[in-house]
């Protein structure tokens, strides 16, 4: 029983110490209020050459945090943001800079997200032909 109880606190130590910051302080103290009434926003941002993630060669990754603030790592996080919230959080619904010309020169590169949007886990992950085609289709969010 008294092994049980250690590995039971070392268990819950590592999810607070890893899930604390994306779920908020309801899991570091069971019980306890929430720190916010926001959702957390929490996500990594990856930029690589390649064709997919499995292949491509990471190039730069950042952290971005959308609630209740903008926050991390991303050199634009404000911009992120509100991009992100203006599509709901869908990756896929980024429009396209209007004007912007790119060589069809095939350079591909892909980007990757994993984390939490408004309390929700995603993942994506897609292909551009170019840098040009990534930086024109996705705004400032993957501009980095």
């Amino acid at each position: 029983m008294r092994n049980t109880a250690r590995w039971a606190a070392a268990l819950g130590l590592t999810a607070a110490a890893v899930c604390g910051p994306l779920i908020g302080d309801a899991v570091a103290a069971p019980g306890a209020a929430p720190s916010s009434l926001y959702a957390p926003s929490a996500l990594v941002l990856v930029t690589g050459h390649g064709n997919d993630a499995a292949t491509a060669t990471p190039e730069r990754a950042v952290t971005l945090n959308c609630a209740p603030t903008a926050s991390g790592t991303h050199p634009a996080a404000a911009a992120a943001c509100a991009e992100l919230r203006g599509v709901g959080g869908d990756f896929d619904a980024l429009k396209a800079a209007d004007g912007v010309m790119c060589t069809k020169l095939y350079d591909p590169v892909v980007v990757t997200v994993q984390g939490v949007w408004q309390g929700k886990r995603v993942s994506y992950e897609r292909s551009f032909g170019n840098a040009c085609m990534r930086d024109a289709a996705s705004g400032s969010l993957f501009a980095f």
